[in-house]
Parts: structure tokens; C-alpha cells; sequence
């Protein structure tokens, strides 16, 4: 995500600065009057993410390797990073989504529920991510990221409008999840996928902010306690010599 300085010499990041500055007044305006004691925690980190995503995006060390394999298997640097660009898509999908009245689950039950984790590279529920991944890495990189900048200013400003415990459908799923939760499964998948990404093209991993990191680090925690349970876990992180092979969460 840009500074302010940047954000302010860059016509580009107006609207998400706007949506910034009116979320801070929004809370500073909550201790007198009560206004916003539903909206979501997660909006304000889920942008700085997002933009943070475009920036990494947007930098000529991607679109020059762009149809050069990533860290990722069977995947291009492009199709990694339309991907990526996807998370700011997805949103916009889900708000859009009619409610079908499907159960409301939670995070790590949703987690318990995705067909992709877990699953072989072959499988389709993979292929068909990579089809997708690689289908919007046909569009020129300058016009893909313009494009998620439009889509992400637009989500700064109905974001803060709604109640972080409100149902949401994602499109691709028979569950429902609250905007919190949905908001978590987008800071991890572009925390994860922004580091996939910049490992590709020889970047840094971009730096981001701890209203970003900490939402993810506890859900892989969780998600690694589900999958391997808390002993491996502690074992893992204190004692070298009886480390399991994996405690990966995903």
C-alpha cells in the first residue's frame, strides 16, 4: 500500500486514501455516537493488503517475466498474479452475490469444507483455479491492474458501509461465511500469494502491516493445530529434534 505522500502524488490511490481517511472520522465519530459498532474490523487491513497486492503487481519486475514459470507449479508469473489481482475481484463477486440461504459456517469450518486443500496438484479443483488464474493472465498486465485499482476503490467505499457479522455468499461455495470471516480467507490468500509472487520475479516480500499479519498468522496457526494438532505445532516451534516434516496449515 502506498505512503500518503505517494498516495497523494498518484491520482490512482485517491479514492482508497479518501475511503481511508473517511474510515478513520467513521471510528473517531463511533466514540460519540455509537455509529459503526457493527462495521468490520477487517476492512481498513483488507485494503491496505489489496493495495499493497497492485503495487506488487503493477512492478515491472512481474510484467517482464510474466509467461515465465512461478514459484507455484504449473502456474506462470501472470496466471500467479491474476490470481493475486483475484482477491480484489472476489470481494466484489461476494457482495454482489444473492443470498441462497445456505448455512453460515465458520472460518475453519469453511476451511474443513474447500475442496482445493489438500487436494493434488491434478485435481480439479485445482486445475480448474490454474484455468482461471491463467485465462485473466491473457489481459495486458498494465490493464489488469488498472482495472482491480477501479474495482478495489469502489470496495473502499462500500466496505465501511457494512455490518462485519453479516452473511455473505461467495460465489464459488454451498456456505456462507460473515464479511469478517470472508474478509480473513482474502488477507491470507493475498499474504500468501503476495509472497509466492514476489519470490517469482526475485522481489522482496512486500512488508505489511501487523492489522494484516496477525489475522493470518492466527488462522494458519489454527488451520495447522486442525490438520497436525497442537503437539506437533509446539514441537515445530520448540524442539528441532522432534520437529514433524510439516505443520503446514494449507
Amino acid at each position: 500500500m502506498c505512503g500518503i505522500s505517494t498516495c497523494l502524488a498518484d491520482p490512482r490511490h485517491w479514492g482508497i486514501l479518501l475511503a481511508l481517511i473517511q474510515i478513520e472520522q467513521t471510528l473517531s465519530h463511533h466514540h460519540i455516537v455509537g455509529f459503526v459498532s457493527e462495521s468490520s474490523p477487517f476492512v481498513h487491513p483488507y485494503l491496505l493488503a489489496a493495495g499493497s497486492a497492485l503495487e506488487l503487481a503493477r512492478s515491472s519486475a512481474v510484467s517482464n517475466a510474466w509467461e515465465q514459470p512461478s514459484s507455484l507449479p504449473e502456474m506462470s508469473v501472470g496466471g500467479l498474479t491474476s490470481h493475486l489481482v483475484g482477491q480484489i475481484h472476489s470481494v466484489t463477486a461476494t457482495l454482489d452475490e444473492p443470498d441462497r440461504q445456505n448455512k453460515l459456517v465458520g472460518l475453519l469450518e469453511h476451511y474443513e469444507l474447500v475442496g482445493w486443500r489438500g487436494a493434488a496438484l491434478g485435481e480439479s479443483t485445482n486445475t480448474s483455479i490454474r484455468e482461471a488464474a491463467d485465462f485473466g493472465a491473457r489481459n495486458v498486465p498494465s490493464e489488469m491492474v488498472e482495472e482491480a485499482g477501479l474495482v478495489l476503490d469502489g470496495l473502499a467505499r462500500e466496505l465501511p458501509t457494512k455490518p462485519g457479522a453479516a452473511p455473505v455468499q461467495p460465489p464459488w461455495t454451498n456456505w456462507m461465511l460473515t464479511l469478517d470471516d470472508f474478509l480473513v480467507t482474502r488477507l491470507m490468500e493475498i499474504t500468501v500469494h503476495s509472497d509466492d509472487l514476489a519470490f517469482s520475479v526475485g522481489m522482496q516480500t512486500p512488508s505489511l502491516p501487523d492489522e494484516v499479519v496477525e489475522p493470518v498468522t492466527n488462522l494458519l496457526v489454527n488451520l495447522s493445530v486442525q490438520r497436525h494438532g497442537r503437539t506437533a505445532l509446539i514441537r515445530a516451534l520448540s524442539r528441532a529434534e522432534r520437529a514433524p516434516d510439516s505443520i503446514n496449515g494449507i
